[in-house]
């Protein structure tokens, strides 16, 4: 509607262009503090490769270039990284600064200390589970999510948002829900509140084959009013753990 029009007008003499919500999830944090606050839970060393996903207009890539060695921006879309290369080259950083063009989820990520995300929401799962098997192990991650992702990430065992990622995110990693941040925060303002969360990999990781815990726990958390011992007679798990234990033999 006329709201909708009128943001999309703001942008365009912002910046030059209009965000692409639908097809990116592009929402711009655009509070000062929250990203102070992001980058202050990052506890950067000079000597960090900080990893950026999704730097957008680079609000949280010019707090970073200061503290850090180098940052290494993986950003999809041509037109954000004229942005903030542009705000590099303001602040004489650009040869701190390296942008890698392409989806997160699929290109080859370098070696880093840290990462620092504000992430497009639908690829939360995928590029979480990523940065977890990424070796050699990183410091910590500070991300911010969906908020419900986020309460799912952080749950603890016998509360409601307890679930498989739950499980899977702390057999890997320390995780610590930091700040929540309000839809007004961005720009334009998703649909749903957020959540920074700090993710601190478990260093050495544990000793496991992932894909079959993972295949242990998607069983485990099908039927969340089930208990465990009614899930595992089902003849379809029965018949499912046979065939693997026949295979493995």
């Amino acid at each position: 509607g006329g709201k909708q029009q009128q943001q999309q007008q703001q942008q365009q003499r912002a910046y030059g262009f209009q965000f692409r919500t639908s097809q990116y999830g592009q929402h711009i944090l655009s509070n000062p503090l929250i990203a102070d606050a992001i980058v202050e839970k990052a506890e950067l060393k000079p000597t960090d490769t900080v990893l950026e996903i999704g730097p957008g207009t680079g609000n949280l890539t010019v707090r970073l270039l200061p503290k850090c060695k180098r940052v290494v921006a993986v950003e999809i879309d041509a037109r954000m990284i004229g942005e903030v290369q542009k705000r590099a080259r303001a602040m004489g950083m650009q040869s701190k600064l390296t942008v890698i063009r392409g989806d997160a989820t699929r290109v080859a990520l370098p070696y880093f200390d840290v990462c620092v995300a504000n992430l497009p929401y639908k690829i939360s799962s995928p590029l979480t589970f990523r940065l977890l098997q990424h070796r050699p192990p990183f410091r910590a991650a500070v991300i911010m999510y969906q908020l419900e992702f986020a309460q799912r990430l952080c749950a603890r065992p016998g509360t409601p948002h307890y679930c498989r990622l739950s499980i899977n995110t702390q057999l890997l990693a320390r995780v610590q829900h930091c700040i929540k941040v309000g839809r007004n925060n961005f720009k334009p303002p998703p649909k749903v509140e957020s959540a920074v969360v700090r993710i601190s990999p478990l260093s050495p990781p544990p000793p496991i084959n992932f894909v079959e815990w993972d295949g242990l726990a998607r069983l485990a958390f099908s039927r969340k009013n089930k208990t465990l011992g009614a899930i595992f007679r089902q003849s379809s798990v029965v018949r499912l753990l046979d065939a693997n234990y026949r295979r493995v033999r």
